[in-house]
């Protein structure tokens, strides 16, 4: 068995031809995608980076692995403490683990590990390779060592190859020779003037007016050209549509090679290759323009496609049921004769892959930690997020979006919807009161970010953010996140 997983860093599902997108931005994955299984309705239990590959790596939730955010406490596995044997319980779960038990060896390619400190994502991988940009290295750099492995390696049998491309997410920084692939191309149709206008009156980081972060960095502009750092004319809007398309579609590229290097050696048919993300992307949805801050549908959905040689479940299908990516990878690890880990919260549905059938869970729930504190669930058509920390956006406390009539969260119908709003809220709580029943340390971590200070991308960012807001004739949304957020200001 061979297996080789295109994880493509912040690739957004709707941004690929196979998912719908009017931009020729995926011609490698979408001809995948032909003769694959797509999951339509995928998505990362928690968001961002560090806690979707954590989840991903354990199979299990952040509130039962303990990393939610990136920094501070939550940042960092739940220990075993005096139970912990020879092995740790991360090392003899995790999913590598479990490919070398059934004879696999896995292999990574990824500079996540240094990234982010996240030096548990090695537990039971047999070789790893920091590609050594931290996460700022473009397809190129990252294919250098991938085609070296497969010269070597890729013609034998046994093996899980995991390659990480980078280039979708920000800064954008596809090389300058590539081109505009997209220059004459029409923008997605939401995102309109006005919506733009309105949100240039917003506030919070990667928001209109702050588009790269918290504050304008124009020693950026000349190292990043194709990136923007404000929405202040359409011509912005364009350059982050732009610039995040061209590094999908730079990706794609090397998804092309990848796939032509495995079949000159002969070996393309009889290998199971995986695409799928992290996280999505916000593109303005929720006044978050190029990143991946929140809770919601188009943060946490995440493409998958899933070609599997030898018949099984091999009939190219659309698969629309509700389905964790670690659900996927359950289902990925017993169709290679792997055995699923007791602690894991990942179910596989193997016997309905097979029959070709739809079988998912009921409803997601789902968890942001890093930039704001959310937690979300998502259920027939509806989508709703509860804020706890809403990262200086003066986000409400409840939103509710209908995800199918309304793609890109533009109508809250929290106020309109009280009914399902008590549901969508009665969901969440019977959710967590089941995990924390089931937690080694009765302590939700995403409780504990707020309590320990807020998402680490927003800690200590208050002060002078207010008074750029109060220079940038925000004064109102300065004074009313003065007193939404007046511990911040205390500390």
């Amino acid at each position: 068995m061979r297996i080789l997983h295109l994880d493509i860093d912040t690739l957004r599902a709707d941004h690929l031809g196979c998912y719908g997108y009017h931009r020729a931005t995926s011609p490698n994955i979408d001809a995948l995608a032909e003769r694959s299984v797509r999951f339509d309705n995928c998505h990362a239990s928690d968001v961002p980076c560090l806690p979707s590959r954590t989840a991903l790596l354990t199979g299990r939730f952040g509130i039962h692995n303990g990393v939610v955010n990136h920094g501070g406490t939550d940042a960092d596995p739940t220990l075993d403490g005096a139970t912990r044997g020879f092995w740790s319980t991360l090392h003899r779960t995790s999913f590598p683990t479990r490919l070398r038990a059934a004879g696999i060896t896995p292999v990574t390619i990824s500079s996540f590990a240094a990234r982010h400190s996240a030096f548990h994502w090695h537990a039971g991988f047999a070789e790893t390779y920091d590609v050594g940009g931290y996460g700022l290295e473009v397809a190129d750099d990252v294919a250098a060592i991938a085609h070296d492995w497969l010269d070597r390696r890729g013609a034998a049998d046994g093996w899980y190859l995991h390659v990480h491309l980078w280039d979708p997410h920000t800064p954008y920084r596809t090389p300058a020779d590539y081109g505009d692939p997209f220059a004459g191309d029409a923008l997605p149709g939401w995102l309109t003037d006005e919506v733009r206008a309105r949100d240039w009156e917003g506030c919070g980081p990667h928001s209109a007016q702050e588009a790269f972060g918290f504050r304008l960095k124009p020693e950026l502009a000349s190292v990043f050209p194709r990136q923007p750092q404000q929405m202040a004319s359409m011509a912005d809007v364009r350059a982050m549509f732009d610039g995040y398309d061209t590094g999908v579609r730079y990706a794609d590229d090397e998804v092309g090679r990848l796939l032509d290097h495995l079949d000159r050696l002969g070996v393309l048919e009889d290998t199971a290759v995986l695409v799928s993300s992290d996280h999505g992307e916000t593109l303005g949805e929720l006044n978050v323009y190029g990143d991946h801050q929140t809770a919601d549908q188009l943060t946490t959905r995440v493409p998958f496609l899933l070609s599997w040689p030898g018949g099984d479940g091999q009939a190219p299908r659309v698969d629309a049921a509700l389905h964790y990516q670690f659900d996927v990878m359950a289902t990925v690890l017993e169709l290679a004769g792997a055995k699923l880990p007791r602690n894991w919260d990942a179910r596989s549905f193997l016997p309905a892959f097979v029959e070709g059938s739809d079988e998912g869970r009921d409803q997601l729930v789902v968890s942001q930690g890093a930039w704001t504190a959310q937690r979300s669930v998502r259920w027939g058509d509806h989508l709703l997020i509860r804020t706890f920390h809403d990262a200086f956006h003066l986000y409400p406390e409840v939103l509710l979006f209908d995800v199918v009539a309304d793609p890109h969260e533009q109508h809250d119908l929290a106020q309109a919807e009280p009914t399902l709003v008590a549901d969508g809220l009665a969901r969440l709580a019977a959710w967590e009161a089941e995990q924390l029943a089931t937690s080694d340390t009765g302590i939700d971590p995403l409780a504990n970010v707020v309590a320990e200070g807020g998402p680490f991308h927003t800690r200590g960012e208050l002060p002078t953010y207010l008074e750029r807001l109060d220079a940038t004739g925000r004064r109102g949304l300065a004074d009313a996140l003065r007193a939404k957020h007046a511990r911040a200001l205390d500390t």
